[in-house]
């Protein structure tokens, strides 16, 4: 079962019980999903495509609730992550920082890496090592720190 058929199936279990978050959710996932269908590039998304399509959503919202909240709006900042959580129902369980500091260490050992200027490196395996596993602006700082040392 495709990502697609699963958030059909999702959205009409959602409008049956009636859950506005997870319908709201789950139509911006099918949106985004049917977008990137008649973008041109492809008529198949693959689970690839599908993982960067559900992590741009959460990044998305995880930035709005940043907004709302510097803007004293929690009403809003609630909804965005009300859909942050149905969304991430869909995204591979996320690596605690610590784990992610202990694999990027053995990356960094591993490719021989030892200064800020091999950053680009790393980044470009880390990267491919953590897709929807881990945030790419945590690795980042994470790495930062590594290579600053």
């Amino acid at each position: 079962m495709t990502l697609e058929e699963k958030i059909n199936a999702e959205i009409k279990a959602a409008m049956l019980s009636k859950n506005e978050p997870a319908l709201r959710a789950l139509r911006a996932v099918k949106s985004a999903i049917l977008l990137a269908k008649t973008s041109g590039t492809s008529t198949q998304l693959t689970t690839d495509d599908e993982l960067k399509i559900l992590q741009k959503l959460v990044k998305q919202r995880k930035e709005s609730v940043e907004i709302f909240l510097q803007q004293g709006r929690q009403d809003l900042a609630g909804t965005e992550q009300e859909e942050i959580a149905v969304i991430e129902k869909y995204l591979p369980e996320q690596l605690s920082e610590q784990e992610v500091r202990s694999e990027l260490e053995s990356l960094v050992k591993s490719l021989g890496a030892s200064s800020p200027a091999d950053t680009g490196k790393v980044m470009a395996v880390a990267s491919k090592a953590f897709a929807g596993r881990a945030d790419n602006k945590m690795v980042a700082q994470l790495l930062k720190q590594l290579l600053s040392n």
